[in-house]
């Protein structure tokens, strides 16, 4: 190997070296992106759980509500129906 050879080896190398340093800049900022990425769907994933736990509840009050207001309703209706007929 003469000296014209090594120095074309340590230019490939060399330029081999600083590629990489540029990939594992590129991978560090993809993964940052990822970091933030997955901490931004864990909020939105706990507000998810929040608005299905309060439809829930609002379900919960609407069945309980219904319960009361169905017989009273029925009630009027057969009320207002006897008034008629009589």
């Amino acid at each position: 190997m003469n000296d014209e050879d090594c120095r074309l080896l340590l230019n490939a190398l060399k330029e081999i070296s600083d590629n990489q340093k540029a990939q594992l800049a590129l991978q560090r900022e993809q993964f940052a992106v990822f970091q933030r990425q997955a901490e931004r769907q864990e909020l939105i994933q706990d507000r998810a759980e929040t608005i299905q736990a309060k439809g829930a509840q609002i379900m919960t009050v609407a069945r309980r509500t219904l319960f009361v207001i169905l017989p009273i309703v029925t009630l009027l209706i057969v009320y207002v129906s006897w008034l008629l007929v009589r």
